[in-house]
């Protein structure tokens, strides 16, 4: 498993952690998980990326820690998705 490929897994991880427990009403846990994520982006940076996936991990990085809209919460789920299959297939 090439570095790449394990930091967009596990930024997917914890942005569908973040998208369940806001749906459930856990904001200390998605916040948790999305300065989790935060960091996994960050590492992310220094990566070669497609430029959707670059797009993502721009935004993550400067989305701010607060409570999270059910929009937000579809929109990290999304993400998530996004990423899953991106690294499912990334060489």
């Amino acid at each position: 498993m090439t570095p790449t490929k394990l930091l967009i897994g596990s930024l997917s991880n914890d942005l569908y952690r973040v998208a369940t427990l806001s749906h459930r009403g856990s904001l200390a846990g998605a916040t948790s998980f999305f300065k989790e994520a935060q960091r996994w982006c960050v590492e992310l940076k220094r990566h070669e990326l497609k430029p959707y996936i670059q797009a993502i991990v721009t935004e993550i990085t400067h989305t701010p820690n607060s409570t999270f809209s059910a929009a937000q919460a579809e929109q990290l789920l999304m993400y998530s998705v996004l990423l899953q299959n991106y690294s499912l297939h990334l060489e």
